[in-house]
């Protein structure tokens, strides 16, 4: 026991001493974020163990600080009273147990009995590359040191060792447990776990699967499970990995999205409808949610996709990879997830700068609206044809209103080329951009659609551009960001 808290002690140490070595090239990297939460030297992935505690959120994330590849992962953390500005906190976890030796993977956070509990994947490696997966414990009595305290989970009969990312909630006087995995055939599935002392967990079966409920052949492995009450339905978020491009859906090399229906908690299954993708960009994944102090269902997503095009970013040169999106506030409207920036941003906001505008088959650039961190929101009052805005001559909004399109389009990071990714829409009236140094996120008629993507211009290419094919009536507002 003794060796395992001195080797935990000293990957903290070693991680401290990474930070420091490289803390002038990971910062001077122009491509940082503003506003964004980023890894201080290595990689980042999938947000971990969000939740707002005692009045202070908490995010935590996959990190590898050593090295921009994938390999046995460390929980990061941040803090924040306000959801905009965050502090680097020690780190949470290190894989230093014989539980956890190659990588603290993904999960979640909860509130009890005056701790914080956080439950992760503990990932182990034999020297053949065999997997071997346990659910395991941590406490925290201040929110900021863990002690770990081992596997309460191990894995069922019936699953692959592909059996990660606990998402853990309460309902009535039980607790319940979903995790992403596949079965013995690799087709990927959701599990509920119930639990009523949270050391003790009853397998209640597959919440839903690959071939269940007309999703037809739905990929090899789930990731990322996230289930909770939204506005009286029951929404199921997971990143399906395995699934084949159909038209514009599921371009990006693994996907994310959303089931909603009822949750049956007495059999554990969920009846549900089809299959909705949660963003339409290049880069979003294993997202994760929590509900604060205020009743609000907030939602942060990594902004990143495994497997799609990592060695290419050009911040490893710095000696950085990937952030995560920023807040976002979820409802369930009309029968669909909405996504909207948390109103907590508006603090950001400076040098407002507002403009209106009728084109005919014209371009127009202001150079007051020219920047590269801000927030741009356009109200269009008429589109009949196109109308596309153009930011630093390297990424591009499109809405084609005869073909009822909308695309996003940006010059491709692996060969310069352009590349697009586009939704069927019927009318655009509201587009909402975060723009940061390297990054767009855009909201869509309120959040009625998401894009978010990375974008690497030149550092001193600030230019913005609106442009129409036919006529287009808009009004805009741009507030730097700070």
């Amino acid at each position: 026991m003794t060796m395992m808290l001195e080797r935990n002690e000293e990957l903290k140490e070693l991680a401290i001493k990474e930070m420091e070595a490289h803390r002038e090239t990971v910062e001077g990297d122009h491509y940082r974020s503003r506003y964004h939460l980023m890894p201080p030297v290595g990689l980042l992935n999938d947000p971990n163990g969000f939740i707002q505690w005692n009045g202070v959120y908490h995010v935590f994330f996959q990190w590898m600080p050593f090295s921009t590849e994938h390999g046995a992962k460390f929980w990061g953390h941040y803090t924040s009273t306000d959801l905009v500005h965050w502090e680097l906190a020690p780190t949470a976890l290190t894989p230093g147990d014989w539980y956890d030796k190659n990588g603290c993977y993904s999960g979640s956070a909860i509130s009890h009995k005056d701790k914080m509990l956080l439950f992760y994947t503990g990932n182990v490696k034999d020297e053949a590359g065999n997997r071997e997966t346990y659910q395991c414990l941590a406490e925290s009595t201040d929110g900021i040191h863990f002690d770990k305290k081992g596997v309460v989970l191990d894995l069922p009969e019936g699953y692959t060792a592909h059996f990660r990312d606990p998402k853990v909630w309460q309902h009535l006087d039980k607790w319940y447990m979903v995790i992403g995995t596949q079965n013995l055939a690799e087709e990927g599935r959701v599990v509920l776990f119930q639990s009523s002392d949270l050391k003790n967990w009853e397998l209640k079966g597959d919440v839903t699967a690959s071939g269940h409920q007309g999703l037809g052949s739905f990929g090899y492995m789930w990731e990322c499970p996230d289930l909770f009450e939204l506005d009286g339905t029951d929404v199921l978020l997971f990143s399906p990995q395995g699934l084949e491009p159909e038209g514009d859906l599921y371009q990006n090399v693994h996907q994310t999205g959303y089931l909603t229906g009822q949750l049956d908690y007495e059999d554990g299954k969920l009846s549900h409808g089809s299959f909705r993708e949660l963003d339409r960009g290049f880069e979003f994944y294993a997202p994760q949610t929590t509900l604060d102090e205020n009743g609000r269902r907030l939602l942060i997503g990594w902004m990143g996709v495994p497997e799609q095009g990592e060695d290419y970013h050009p911040t490893r040169e710095h000696k950085w990879i990937h952030m995560l999106t920023i807040p976002r506030e979820l409802h369930y409207v009309n029968d669909k997830l909405i996504q909207r920036p948390v109103p907590e941003l508006e603090a950001l906001r400076h040098e407002r700068v507002e403009k209106t505008a009728s084109l005919s088959n014209e371009k127009i650039e202001w150079t007051e609206m020219n920047g590269t961190v801000y927030e741009l929101l356009l109200q269009l009052r008429k589109v009949d044809g196109s109308f596309s805005i153009h930011f630093r001559n390297h990424a591009s909004m499109i809405f084609d209103s005869e073909e009822q399109k909308l695309t996003f389009k940006r010059m491709s990071f692996i060969d310069g080329n352009e590349e697009s990714r586009s939704c069927s829409i019927a009318e655009v009236s509201e587009l909402r951009f975060y723009v940061d140094a390297s990054s767009i996120e855009v909201f869509v008629n309120g959040g009625e659609e998401v894009f978010t993507s990375r974008t690497f211009p030149s550092e001193n290419e600030e230019s913005l551009v609106f442009k129409a094919v036919g006529e287009v009536q808009f009004e805009a507002i741009k507030w730097n960001l700070k």
